[in-house]
């Protein structure tokens, strides 16, 4: 019976990545092969490198979407790996029992709120505050960037709270037997053997954070010109897709699909470039 068991699990688990990896395969045959032939009409440096996005009159530059999507990333990240690092090691080494108990959940259920939610959230608070503050519209790098910021929080805190528990005690209790206090021990021995738990992460947040559509289009100003401060409107690359995708045609809908294929390489260099420096730590 257990050689039985043994056996069908073995073949379960089998059953299960090959249809991850055939999904995976599906999702990028059709990508592909819908979004080069448009590359190809449009051609690559056109449409990489064009700052002008005008379907109904053939100009397919996505370079602000791509600059967009960069800005609106890279200040999420700024905002919210610190802050949920921080928190990660509050909750690991520093919480005391009755407040845990309330924040695991609480940050457990910021991981399950709908990205529509969220966008609500800073259209109602985050855009107006920005707007009294600077005197502009609010929407903007700055707003979207906030209100990722707190999107990615669950991911890098939970990730990064379970790698620093993962590390082993004693090298907290050494770094203590050798004279060090409570938060050196914990931020220069426990911290650093837990970065590569950390950096998955920072990825996995900046995955999220690059990929959302929704929330960002309801913020961000859509605007697909080249932003030139923070508080500019951008349109990212996800946003461009899920606006127009629902009356395109043609090239203008092939163009989107190729928009599609630039982020998905985008997020495929991203994580061959976070698997190299995990083997270059090794």
């Amino acid at each position: 019976m257990n050689i039985f068991s043994e056996k069908t699990m073995k073949l379960v688990f089998t059953l299960s990545a090959t249809v991850s990896i055939f999904a995976v395969i599906v999702i990028c045959f059709f990508l592909f092969e819908q979004g080069f032939p448009a590359i190809g009409e449009i051609g690559v440096l056109d449409f990489l490198t064009g700052t002008v996005w005008k379907p109904l009159e053939g100009q397919f530059g996505i370079f602000p979407m791509i600059v967009g999507s960069i800005y609106v990333t890279a200040g999420a990240i700024i905002i919210g790996v610190p802050v949920g690092l921080l928190c990660a090691v509050f909750m690991a080494k520093f919480c005391p029992s009755g407040i845990y108990r309330i924040m695991k959940p609480a940050v457990d259920l910021l991981a399950g709120i709908p990205s529509i939610v969220y966008g609500f959230f800073a259209l109602m608070v985050i855009v107006p505050v920005v707007q009294t503050l600077t005197g502009t519209s609010g929407k903007g790098i700055l707003s979207a960037s906030i209100m990722l910021a707190i999107m990615i929080l669950p991911t890098i805190v939970s990730v990064s709270e379970a790698a620093i528990r993962a590390v082993p005690e004693s090298y907290y209790e050494g770094s203590l037997a050798l004279g060090a206090t409570h938060e050196r021990s914990v931020f220069f021995a426990t911290l650093p053997a837990a970065k590569s738990g950390i950096m998955a992460g920072v990825v996995l947040g900046i995955g999220r954070a690059i990929g959302e559509t929704m929330a960002v289009s309801m913020v961000a100003g859509n605007q697909p010109i080249l932003p030139d401060s923070i508080l500019s409107g951008v349109r990212t690359m996800t946003a461009n897709v899920i606006i127009e995708m629902g009356y395109a045609e043609g090239l203008h809908r092939e163009a989107l699909i190729a928009t599609a294929v630039v982020l998905f390489v985008f997020i495929l260099i991203i994580n061959i470039s976070f698997s190299l420096l995990k083997r270059g730590n090794k």
